[in-house]
């Protein structure tokens, strides 16, 4: 072997030395570069992981919370409209009862000025008698010196 390595021109002393400082750079490297290198990558996977899963359960309680809060205004919508209803029930039931109060109003106002009217109609028919009568005693008087 040592007529072959002379033939191609290579010094095996040299070429055991070299060897060697590969094999003690290799286990340097592994053990000061690739080992630490290898750690901070993993420990990095582990942190990306649990990010896209943190990830994954916020984009869960968010849907979670979309649903809840869509049921909660679909609940509010329904309420709303049922109080609407109610007031609207309200309002006619109130608008029902002030315009029978208001015709009861009228109806009282109009009895009050039928019987003022028919009250000065009488007033007025017990002056005109008055009136009358008092002229027909007078109208008799004159009549009555006349004759006398």
């Amino acid at each position: 072997m040592g007529a072959l390595f002379s033939t191609f021109g290579i010094d095996w002393h040299l070429l055991v030395a070299q060897t060697a400082n590969f094999l003690i750079l290799a286990a340097l490297l592994t053990w000061l570069l690739y080992k630490p290198v290898l750690k901070m990558v993993r420990e990095r996977e582990q942190v990306i992981a649990r990010g896209v899963e943190e990830a994954e359960e916020a984009s869960r309680k968010l849907a979670a919370a979309d649903t809840e809060a869509g049921n909660r205004v679909g609940g509010a919508e329904k309420k709303a409209e049922e109080i609407v209803k109610s007031a609207r029930a309200e309002a006619t039931r109130e608008k029902a009862a002030l315009i029978k109060e208001a015709e009861a109003r009228a109806a009282k106002v109009e009895r009050d000025a039928e019987a003022r009217a028919a009250e000065e109609a009488a007033r007025a028919r017990a002056g005109s008698e008055r009136e009358i009568a008092r002229l027909a005693i007078l109208a008799a008087e004159k009549v009555l010196q006349k004759k006398s």
